[in-house]
């Protein structure tokens, strides 16, 4: 048995958002639009006025930590509409996904930020107040609609597409090493050809057009290559990790999160680290790790422990996060190599190491 999951419609372009009222009306007539409050700040008077064409919309602001607290406030705040939207970065994403899951609701998302796979998925990251890791969630049906405007993700700035990039970059390797393992994806199966294939288009996409697409978001203009990395981004890693599986690169990520230092950097910044450590766990070949170290140098992500605040942390310190990786219920189990927290360790160092050298 194998099986796919995908969102109900996925939408990108320039001024996709004009849409917005029609594909609401689509759904349901009372909405709910949770916004962080930069996005608020640019256009949420704008997004609450298209959303309120065709459906009574009422708008709330992101408390800033998909936590219990905040989920618990939005599914409250929300109770009888039948349209739950989240507009922003991805732990907004995710809060406005667990809210209509919980409220049985019609869920629509625009990210305004393409950082990471999160708004394709039906899963979310739930972390406790202080931005630590806690748990995943997971429900029955992917988002119903995906609505992203290229304009807006090429006025962000470009230090957001590029983490994308860093959380898009996991999601082949991460996919092959489930399916060495026959491991299963979020559908509860091994993946299909279909999952596999878009796991490493994604992978291809981001290395043929990173580069470029970096440069048109600096200048924030859409280009063509800019179009393929927010797709890859946003749709391909979301779609590839969900169908291809998790193994040890967000599995470290989620050990890298209880290092305090390391908090102010973004998800796919720590989930680029750890897909640099993941192939030294995995024992890839020298030309896959120095493709990835010459590409992340070329548009800016962490090749170092240093780059994630992290070069004064206590070795002891990195064991302990090496351990939170390890933990039964973590997906680098799914990789087709023993592992445990010693090599977890010998990779961080390993790969902190190669990037200190240049490698």
């Amino acid at each position: 048995m194998r099986a796919a999951v995908f969102p109900g419609k996925y939408m990108q372009g320039r001024n996709a958002l004009d849409l917005l009222g029609q594909e609401i009306s689509r759904l349901g007539s009372r909405a709910y639009l949770l916004v962080d409050s930069f996005v608020d700040q640019m256009m949420g008077q704008s997004l609450i006025e298209r959303a309120s064409e065709d459906a009574n919309t009422q708008k709330s602001i992101f408390g800033g930590e998909c936590c219990d607290l905040e989920i618990e406030r939005v599914v409250h705040e929300a109770e009888g509409c039948d349209v739950i939207i989240g507009a922003g970065g991805g732990k907004t994403l995710d809060t406005a996904k667990i809210a209509a899951n919980h409220l049985g609701a019609r869920c629509m998302i625009i990210p305004t930020l393409a950082s990471t796979d999160a708004p394709c998925s039906s899963s979310a990251v739930v972390y406790t107040g202080e931005g630590i890791f806690l748990r995943y969630e997971y429900f029955n049906q992917n988002p119903d609609v995906v609505l992203v405007d290229s304009n807006v993700i090429a006025e962000a700035p470009v230090r957001f597409l590029i983490s994308g990039m860093g959380d898009a970059l996991s999601t082949w390797f991460e996919a092959e090493s489930c399916a060495r393992k026959n491991a299963p994806n979020r559908a509860g199966y091994p993946a299909t050809l279909s999952g596999l294939a878009l796991a490493r288009l994604c992978y291809d996409t981001v290395l043929t057009y990173g580069e470029l697409a970096k440069f048109a978001c600096e200048q924030k203009v859409v280009t063509p290559a800019l179009e393929h990395v927010i797709e890859a981004n946003i749709f391909l890693s979301g779609a590839g990790f969900e169908n291809g599986g998790l193994a040890s690169a967000h599995a470290i990520h989620d050990g890298l999160t209880i290092l305090k230092p390391s908090h102010s950097f973004y998800h796919g910044e720590k989930v680029a680290f750890s897909t640099l450590a993941s192939l030294f766990l995995t024992g890839k070949d020298d030309a896959i790790i120095q493709t990835m170290y010459a590409f992340y140098r070329k548009v800016g992500l962490p090749t170092t422990l240093a780059d994630l605040n992290l070069d004064q942390v206590e070795r002891s310190e990195l064991f302990k996060a090496a351990q939170a990786a390890c933990i039964p219920e973590e997906t680098i189990h799914n990789e087709s190599v023993p592992v445990d927290p010693e090599a977890v360790l010998a990779a961080l160092l390993a790969a902190d190491a190669a990037g200190r050298a240049d490698f």
